[in-house]
């Protein structure tokens, strides 16, 4: 655990007791201290925890990199790095998560959006576009959308002149107002409240009519697997959000056996789940869709259920 010292003299890693601290000691030392914490990226959370400190951006911090730090700059870093080493996710601490190019705001209400989901959300930007003709208005369900990224990222796509589905509406549903307040938010950060509606409840059942596309990142972990996660995840995000039950699928299977009279004929459900879970959901969405085509992602595992006409 580190203390936080007022004194400008350290003690930090790699700076010399005699000189004051400057950016690049305090960057190496909050480097060396998250290496501690086992991170897999320690230089890119120690900048982001600088910045952060300092109110910057990555652009201005190197342009500063040689500066003293001021004797409050060194408190705030100093107990930013004190709730990282206490294991605190760094997304937490800084209140901030970049996905899909998007910032977005974060907290504990959901879990942290990871770098996997973004091939979701790029399957389901192809799907779209390979059918838009001009006149399609697809409706796009997010259910246990937690923060937003998947149907905020969506809604700012097809907004763009490059990518316009006109008249695409989306919808975003989650059992935790907090959560659900959490993805109000991050619509109203990227202008996209106009065609986003935020609905609480269970899976769909907040669904007043059927959708085109449903997008589900549920919680796909294993109950076994989520105990002997790193204390980042375990300790600090919602286990709602990421334990799944014996096998991992309690909540995969309910959206799968709810699903059919929620989906439009010609519609598409895109899931994101574990490595070794595909064999067995196939067979839960053969049993609730036996006339779709089943598709699995390349990168990760995306298994599309594309409906037709018999549903």
């Amino acid at each position: 655990m580190l203390s936080v010292n007022k004194s400008r003299r350290g003690p930090w890693k790699h700076s010399s007791p005699d000189r004051p601290v400057t950016l690049s000691d305090a960057l190496r030392h909050g480097e060396a201290v998250i290496a501690e914490a086992r991170s897999d990226e320690p230089r890119l959370e120690a900048e982001l925890l600088l910045m952060h400190a300092l109110g910057s951006d990555r652009a201005r911090l190197y342009q500063r990199f040689n500066e003293d730090m001021t004797a409050e700059q060194e408190v705030s870093f100093r107990s930013l790095l004190g709730r990282r080493a206490r294991h605190e996710p760094t997304a937490y601490i800084t209140g901030h998560r970049e996905f899909f190019g998007l910032e977005f705001e974060v907290s504990p209400a959901a879990i942290i959006p990871r770098p996997e989901t973004e091939a979701l959300v790029e399957s389901i930007v192809k799907f779209v576009l390979d059918r838009h003709h001009g006149e399609w208005a697809p409706r796009i369900a997010d259910v246990g959308c937690g923060s937003g990224v998947i149907a905020v990222s969506l809604a700012h796509v097809f907004r763009s002149s490059v990518r316009d589905v006109r008249g695409a509406q989306f919808i975003a549903i989650d059992s935790s107002p907090q959560a659900l307040s959490l993805c109000k938010t991050n619509a109203m950060r990227h202008r996209v409240t106009g065609r986003l509606s935020c609905l609480l409840g269970d899976l769909l059942a907040p669904l007043t009519q059927p959708v085109d596309i449903i997008a589900a990142n549920l919680p796909y972990v294993r109950t076994a697997d989520w105990e002997a996660l790193p204390p980042e995840i375990r300790d600090h995000e919602p286990r709602l959000g990421l334990d799944g039950g014996q096998d991992g699928l309690r909540e995969i299977g309910r959206l799968l056996a709810s699903a059919p009279p929620y989906l439009l004929p010609g519609g598409a459900l895109f899931a994101e789940i574990g490595d070794e879970q595909g064999a067995a959901v196939a067979e839960l969405a053969r049993v609730a869709f036996p006339h779709a085509r089943l598709h699995s992602g390349q990168r990760v595992n995306l298994p599309e259920v594309t409906t037709n006409a018999a549903g």
